[in-house]
């Protein structure tokens, strides 16, 4: 079986990465959208469970080229859809069109609709289908020309972990922030301080990588609904994955972070609650002024305010300066900033070691990584 994990600019290769971990075949990251790949039902599954950067996943059904609707209605009509969809199946579409003949979603969607309704009716000798039972949400995507036809695997959009709530003032969706901590060279072994944490989800995500945890272990998949799947075998890649969570839950980690607002850090702490962390990762009430890490360095990583974000280009200034004024109170962490902000560098006081480019939404940002160079010490330590 062919398979789309879509995903957002600058999270592709990651994504493919991911697969790879899981033991995808003829995986292809795309240029635009995330990275196709080949595997079975169980598969597919395991992709819906441990995706860490990816939008959904989509089992694709049929691709070919159509300029015209007649050409859409019957490339469509020849999917054996009764491999998919019982006789009282129902089956919502939905289409998105770029840069091709065929412009029009809701009339792409319609003639969709009216090609599977009229295959489906010839497999069941039926002239009406009832569309009472399990859902099979269809997807129809046309770019220049070239159209996939794919059943989305994953229902809501995998950002959706389910253990954020609660959503305090500009949140991090889950994905990137996953992106943001796999970027970094953070190791789970070291130490990760989050100064502006906000509701939490950077300190979370990291959290589920350090104690193997698949960010998809308390949700539900649209694919468990599928009536042509086996039950049994989706279920059991899911108690695999409690079983990998529960062996590594028992490592010791150091996670923790603080914000400036009360808030934000009580809803820090219902998250952190609702991921079932318990303890694991120490939050307070502190202000970028006040803090000095001590201990074994590791890596500050934080989603400070920018002037997108907040509407105050002044405030998102100063808390640059005040993060590059605590990362000089901290020698030896490293820092990975993420921000839109163009002076960023020039406020924080030093040129970053790398860059990566996301985007938050529409707006577009980059990751700047300032990583801390120990010094050699003879003797073959470092």
């Amino acid at each position: 079986m062919k398979w789309i994990a879509s995903a957002a600019f600058g999270m592709e290769g990651l994504t493919g990465r991911d697969l790879k971990r899981l033991g995808a075949q003829n995986i292809n990251v795309l240029n635009v959208g995330g990275a196709s790949f080949e595997g079975d039902l169980a598969l597919g599954m395991q992709a819906n469970l441990w995706l860490r950067t990816a939008d959904h996943v989509h089992l694709l059904v049929a691709e070919f080229d159509a300029r015209s609707f007649d050409e859409l209605f019957e490339d469509v009509r020849a999917i054996p859809w009764a491999d998919y969809i019982s006789s009282e199946g129902a089956f919502p579409v939905r289409a998105h069109c770029v840069k091709s003949t065929l412009m029009s979603p809701s009339d792409c969607q319609s003639i969709t609709k009216k090609a599977i309704a009229e295959r489906l009716g010839a497999s069941y000798g039926l002239k009406t289908l009832p569309e009472t039972a399990e859902t099979v949400q269809i997807d129809v995507n046309i770019r220049q020309d070239h159209v996939t036809v794919s059943l989305d695997a994953s229902g809501e959009p995998l950002s959706k972990r389910g253990y954020r709530t609660w959503n305090g003032e500009a949140p991090l969706r889950e994905t990137l922030a996953a992106a943001l901590i796999l970027t970094s060279s953070w190791h789970p072994w070291q130490p990760l301080y989050d100064p502006c944490c906000g509701t939490g989800t950077l300190l979370i995500e990291a959290a589920f990588i350090a104690l193997g945890r698949a960010p998809g272990l308390r949700r539900a998949f649209a694919m468990e609904q599928w009536g042509f799947v086996d039950k049994q075998l989706l279920e059991q890649k899911r108690r695999e994955a409690v079983s990998r969570y529960d062996e590594c839950a028992v490592r010791k980690i150091d996670i923790a972070g603080s914000d400036i607002d009360p808030n934000a850090i009580e809803l820090a702490k219902r998250h952190v609650r609702q991921a079932g962390l318990g303890s694991r990762i120490e939050l307070n009430v502190a202000d970028l002024r006040d803090i000095t890490l001590s201990g074994e360095p590791g890596w500050i990583i934080a989603n400070p305010p920018y002037g997108e974000r907040i509407g105050d280009r002044r405030v998102a200034h100063a808390v640059a300066r005040q993060l590059g004024e605590m990362s000089r109170r901290c020698p030896g962490w490293s820092v990975a900033a993420f921000s839109a902000d163009m002076g960023f560098e020039r406020e924080f006081g030093q040129r970053a070691s790398r860059r990566r480019r996301f985007y938050n939404g529409k707006i577009e940002c980059e990751l700047h990584m300032f990583e801390s160079v120990k010094p050699h010490i003879s003797g073959g330590k470092k």
